[in-house]
C-alpha cells in the first residue's frame, strides 16, 4: 500500500476530554476513505487536524512524505466541503467556484477556463450565472464541491456533505460524488455517521467510537468481518448470540452453548477454547425462515421458534422470532413474490437456518445499548 496521507499517533484534547487518542492510519493515493462514527466519536476533529483549522497536541500528519502538521491551513494541499455548503449568496455560481483562483491573482482567461470546466464536471454548465438561491440543495452541494476542485488539491475533504439533503438525493448524488472521483483521480477523505453512505461510495472505512479507531477495511471486511460488538451493530443490522464454547476441535466447526437456544456449530475461522465466554454476530439476511425443518447439513445451525413480529417492507419481510430467552431478527428477500403464497405469520411455528460460516465470532460482547435488533418494533425508543 502507498502511503500517502498518513495520521501518525495523533491524538487531540479539549481539556480533560480526549477527542482523538493515538490515531496511526494510512490513506492511499486516490482512494476514498471514510471515517465513520457517531456524534462525538472524534471523526470531524481529525478532519479539521488535516485541514490546519486546529492542531494536534501529540503526532504527526504528513502527505507524500511532507510533514504538514505545523502548516497554515492556506498553504496545505487540501479543500474542504461542508453541510453548510458556505456559498457567498451575492455571487454568481461561476463566481463563487472561481473565488478562490481570483484571490490567487490567477490570470482572468485561466480563471474562465478552469470554472468551466468545473460547470462541465459537476453539469451546471446552464446555471453558471444564476444565484445560489436561485438553484436546488443537491446543485448548491455541487458548486461547493466544484469551488473546492478548482484550486487543485491533493486531497478533498467532505464533512457530513449530503446530511443536509433528502434520502433520494443523497442517493443520486452518491452516485454523482462517485462519477466526479473517477474523473478528477484525486484522494476524497470523506467523514460521515451514515453507515450507508460511507459503504456505498468508500474504498475503506475506518469506524471511530470515543476518540478511537476500532477498525479499518473495506466495506465488505467491516459488515462480514466486524472486529468487534460496537462496529457489528453501528454497521447495519444484527442479532448478537451470547454463550460459551462447549467444544474446540482443528477441524471446520467447534460448538457453543448459546444462553436460552441450545447449542449450535460456529466455524473456526479463529481459534476457540472450551468455556470460553463468545459473542456472534449474525445478520438477519443470512438467516432462513421456514415452517419446515431444513434438511440435516453438518454446516447448517437449525432451532425453532415463535414469530412474535412482522414488518413488511416492500422489497423484504422482517421477522422477529422468539427462541427460547432470545428474539432473533431474521429476512425474507422477495426476489419474487407471489400473492398466493403462504408465507410465515404472527404466531406460526418456524424454523431458522443459517451457515455456521455465516456468523461471526466476535472478539467481545458488550454491546451495550445497541442491541435493536432484540427489541420490539414497538417498543424501541
Amino acid at each position: 500500500m502507498s502511503e500517502f496521507l498518513v495520521f501518525d499517533g495523533v491524538t487531540k484534547r479539549f481539556g480533560d476530554f480526549v477527542a482523538v487518542r493515538e490515531a496511526s492510519f494510512a490513506i492511499e493515493k486516490g482512494e476514498i476513505f471514510a471515517l465513520l462514527g457517531p456524534s462525538g466519536c472524534g471523526k470531524t476533529t481529525l478532519l479539521r487536524m488535516l485541514a490546519g483549522f486546529i492542531e494536534p497536541d501529540e503526532g504527526r500528519i504528513l502527505i507524500e512524505g511532507e510533514d504538514i502538521t505545523k502548516l497554515p491551513p492556506e498553504r496545505r494541499p487540501v479543500n474542504t466541503v461542508f453541510q453548510s455548503y458556505a456559498l457567498f449568496p451575492h455571487l454568481t455560481i461561476r463566481d463563487n467556484i472561481g473565488f478562490g483562483l481570483k484571490m490567487a491573482k490567477r490570470p482572468k482567461s485561466e480563471i474562465d477556463s478552469e470554472v468551466d470546466r468545473m460547470l462541465d464536471l459537476v453539469d451546471l454548465t446552464e446555471h453558471g450565472d444564476k444565484k445560489p438561491d436561485r438553484i436546488s440543495g443537491g446543485q448548491k452541494q455541487r458548486v461547493a464541491i466544484a469551488r473546492a476542485l478548482v484550486n487543485k488539491p491533493r486531497v478533498l475533504l467532505l464533512d457530513e456533505p449530503l446530511a443536509a439533503l433528502d434520502l433520494k438525493l443523497r442517493q443520486r448524488l452518491l452516485v454523482e460524488l462517485d462519477d466526479i472521483h473517477d474523473e478528477v483521480g484525486i484522494t476524497f477523505l470523506y467523514v460521515t455517521h451514515d453507515q450507508t453512505e460511507a459503504m456505498a461510495i468508500s474504498d475503506r472505512i475506518a469506524v471511530m467510537q470515543r476518540g478511537t479507531l476500532e477498525q479499518i477495511g473495506t466495506p465488505a471486511e467491516i459488515y462480514e468481518a466486524p472486529v468487534n460488538s460496537f462496529v457489528a451493530a453501528f454497521i447495519g443490522d444484527t442479532n448478537f448470540l451470547r454463550g460459551k464454547v462447549v467444544t474446540a476441535t482443528d477441524e471446520e466447526y467447534s460448538q457453543a452453548e448459546i444462553e436460552g437456544v441450545g447449542e449450535i456449530r460456529l466455524f473456526n475461522d479463529r481459534p476457540l477454547k472450551p468455556g470460553e465466554e463468545i459473542a456472534l454476530s449474525l445478520r438477519p439476511e443470512k438467516i432462513r425462515i421456514e415452517s419446515h425443518a431444513p434438511p440435516t447439513d453438518p454446516g447448517l445451525n437449525a432451532i425453532e421458534g415463535i414469530v412474535e413480529d412482522v414488518i413488511y417492507l416492500g422489497s423484504m419481510t422482517r421477522y422477529w422470532v422468539r427462541v427460547g430467552d432470545q428474539r432473533i431478527a431474521a429476512e425474507r428477500q422477495h426476489s419474487r413474490y407471489l400473492l398466493d403464497e403462504k408465507l410465515p405469520s404472527w404466531k406460526d411455528r418456524v424454523w431458522l437456518s443459517w451457515r455456521a460460516d455465516d456468523g461471526c465470532v466476535l472478539s467481545d460482547f458488550a454491546v451495550e445499548d445497541t442491541e435493536l435488533l432484540s427489541i420490539p418494533p414497538d417498543e424501541e425508543g
